[in-house]
């Protein structure tokens, strides 16, 4: 058996810290369905990713969430001069995020050099960002995304290994925008600084600009997330199953879906019994079949070429955040 407390790093540590409603499986998942399975011209990414939240905690306040993007995209419509090109929209975009001015109270939006690796769950919701002002891989670009369609820009999510970055079209181009700074990278410095391989590239598991569906399913990781951490095997596989109908290649989710029969054998048998052999009869055959469906999906995500992160690239992104913390005086 395999876990994914092992392997999936900064976006899939077990670590419980946001409350998660309970619910029973796939009732309370209606509205994340529906952001699942709309046409994808219909698809509202601050709706989709509001919803998602609330499922993590519902004490959110929706109101407020939507005043303050209101207001952000306001500021932003108020400096784009008319006219401009894709790629000019998505400068005055990132400046009005990320430079202090009176469009952001002079409170610019930045990384959270204190929580590099999105160990602490409740930061990767919208509505803390809006507070805090301080976010992490999962919360800055899912921002710039929603702020860019509200605007008009053509605008979507992409991923790379324990990463997500904002992607939009600019003419026939599609487009990185590095959400943690606020700039654009290239795709082959993100084959670089992600160690993303051959394979991976080969079945598009990384870097490909995704449907908005499927961009849904990348903002439900936090929610999967948050369901592994409380143990909610049964909610996992059905959040996880709804993601994968969305994109079958979202490595993610297969991961998760390994994690929650992972789960399900713990608290269904190895929890209750000593050893395998101790499992009555009548159980022995839905046992075998977790075992080996726990492996087998792990086993399909290193086919595609999804593969754990390794301990030199971990040491040497740490190294970077202590770097620009010591240019910030924060060290």
């Amino acid at each position: 058996m395999r876990s994914f407390a092992r392997t999936l790093g900064g976006i899939g540590l077990l670590l419980a810290c946001a409350y998660v409603a309970q619910a029973t499986p796939g009732s309370a998942y209606a509205d994340l369905q529906r952001h699942l399975t709309q046409p994808d011209q219909s698809v509202d990414f601050a709706a989709a990713k509001i919803a998602i939240d609330r499922l993590i905690d519902p004490s959110i306040d929706v109101a407020a969430v939507q005043r303050e993007l209101d207001r952000l995209t306001r500021a932003v419509a108020a400096r784009t001069p008319a006219g401009l090109t894709p790629r000019a929209r998505m400068d005055v975009l990132l400046s009005t995020l990320y430079t202090a001015g009176d469009w952001n109270d002079h409170r610019p939006f930045r990384y959270d050099l204190d929580d590099p690796m999105g160990r602490q769950r409740e930061n990767k919701l919208l509505s803390t960002y809006l507070r805090t002002r301080k976010g992490n891989c999962v919360s800055m670009p899912t921002l710039v995304t929603i702020i860019g369609q509200r605007l008009g820009l053509v605008v979507t999510l992409a991923t790379g290994p324990e990463h997500v970055m904002t992607k939009f079209a600019d003419g026939h181009d599609w487009l990185n925008v590095e959400a943690t700074s606020g700039g654009y990278k290239w795709d082959s410095s993100y084959e670089r600084d992600l160690d993303i391989g051959a394979l991976a590239l080969e079945n598009e598991i990384y870097l490909r600009p995704l449907a908005p569906r499927e961009a849904v399913g990348v903002m439900a990781s936090t929610l999967m997330e948050a369901l592994a951490a409380n143990r909610r095997a049964d909610d996992l596989m059905v959040v996880a199953d709804m993601v994968l109908a969305a994109n079958p290649t979202d490595v993610v989710a297969i991961i998760q879906k390994a994690n929650a029969y992972y789960l399900q054998l713990q608290q269904r048998y190895n929890s209750r019994y000593a050893r395998p052999a101790d499992i009555p009869p009548e159980l022995q055959a839905d046992y075998a079949m977790r075992s080996r469906a726990n492996l087998e999906w792990f086993a399909k995500a290193e086919a595609l070429g999804w593969h754990p992160p390794t301990a030199q690239n971990r040491s040497r992104y740490l190294q970077s955040i202590d770097q620009e913390k010591e240019k910030r005086g924060q060290l």
